[in-house]
């Protein structure tokens, strides 16, 4: 479709996508919300329109990443979470996503094609984990507060096993057998 025709389309027409990403961990707090502003500023300059996001929040990540940056690679435990969804046409996505892979202040992204389903039911991240913060609590145990019975059945299984393989008459036994 020409892009003159494209202009006059419902972005009903358009397809919904979502993307995810990780700002790196060196950019001041403050200044969070201007790269998440760049890659809107991206989205909507390649005609595409915002439907919802969640801005970016420091997490811990589960393992080190790795980014060449300035020479040499530098590594990351933690960065800046966020996701921004929105509808766009597919031809304009490659446009998009070359901003976001020269944006300095990325340390990796994911656009994912969303379902309609997923479209109507958007996961907050950082709400989950917030409210998992509440309900799970982690706990040091001491060796007293163990249960000691299931400790203690297993300690008696391995050395039942062990004495009985080990016991003077059963070694006579085979002994006197052969």
């Amino acid at each position: 479709m020409p892009a003159a025709e494209a202009v006059g389309v419902a972005s009903d027409e358009f397809t919904s996508y979502e993307l995810a990403f990780h700002v790196l961990p060196t950019v001041a707090e403050g200044e969070v919300p201007t790269v998440t502003a760049a890659i809107t500023a991206a989205i909507i300059a390649h005609g595409g329109s915002i439907t919802d996001e969640e801005a970016a929040a420091r997490v811990e990540l589960a393992y080190e990443v790795v980014k060449p940056m300035e020479g040499r690679n530098r590594k990351f435990k933690s960065a800046y979470f966020g996701w921004v969804r929105f509808k766009a046409d597919a031809a304009e996505i490659p446009g998009i996503l070359e901003v976001v892979e020269n944006h300095g202040q990325i340390l990796r992204h994911l656009l994912v094609k969303l379902t309609r389903e997923e479209e109507q039911h958007p996961f907050r991240f950082h709400e989950a984990m917030a409210a998992a913060n509440i309900m799970v609590a982690t706990y040091d145990l001491t060796d007293e507060e163990v249960v000691e019975g299931d400790v203690e059945e297993v300690v008696e299984e391995d050395a039942v096993a062990t004495d009985t393989a080990a016991t003077p008459d059963a070694v006579d036994t085979k002994t006197e057998v052969a």
